[in-house]
């Protein structure tokens, strides 16, 4: 796996990594394959995580862990969505808004996550060389993940708030790929919440008896 931490090419005086690209191309892939409600992005953010993970194990050992983390998200969301429950007539994951509660809790979770993970980086330095604002994207991405696997349109409010941090940090840091994929996210994030929003008020509608699905 060392040959995916190689430079891949050089940009703008940036130099990016093949795991860099090729892990956060998959993750895009999988972003665009969830504004679809396509099952298959679950599969997709697995195989992201799993090359990242490949890539970070033995090296980055937080950055492996937080992978680890991700793909049992993946794997729960896909359960999630293979149970067939809250599904429209084109045979997609219905979506919906939060309940309030839920909101709440989804707020609650990241809040304390973040603290958690960040004092956790912080004891433990080798885990992270920016502890309060990986914190912030990781459990971000989790809470996105977790709000997605729900079929809430809150899913896309939690992946925007994560670029608002994302693009800076890496360029930073010296990924520059995943800056630059993060602001793709970012256009794709518009249109995807656009897209979730509209279906959500179309999902509650009513079905007149007799009418076509």
């Amino acid at each position: 796996m060392n040959s995916l931490n190689s430079e891949a090419f050089a940009l703008f005086g940036q130099h990016i990594l093949w795991s860099d690209m090729i892990g956060n191309l998959f993750g895009l892939a999988a972003l665009a394959l969830g504004w679809r409600r396509s099952i298959w992005t679950w599969p997709v953010q697995f195989l992201a995580g799993l090359i990242l993970f490949g890539a970070f194990f033995g090296h980055l050992t937080g950055s492996a862990g937080k992978q680890a983390v991700v793909m049992l998200v993946a794997l729960y969301g896909w359960w999630q969505w293979q149970r067939g429950k809250g599904r429209t007539a084109d045979g997609h994951i219905a979506v919906r808004f939060a309940t309030w509660r839920e909101r709440g809790a989804m707020v609650a979770a990241a809040t304390a996550g973040t603290v958690a993970v960040a004092l956790l980086f912080k004891a433990y330095p080798t885990l992270s060389w920016d502890p309060w604002p990986d914190a912030y994207i990781f459990v971000g991405t989790v809470v996105a993940m977790y709000a997605q696997a729900r079929g809430m349109v809150e899913f896309w409010f939690a992946w925007l708030l994560v670029d608002l941090v994302g693009v800076p940090l890496n360029f930073a840091n010296g990924y520059a790929f995943s800056g630059f994929v993060y602001v793709i996210y970012g256009a794709l994030v518009l249109w995807g919440m656009r897209d979730w929003w509209l279906r959500s008020r179309e999902d509650a509608r009513p079905v007149l008896e007799g009418a076509p699905a």
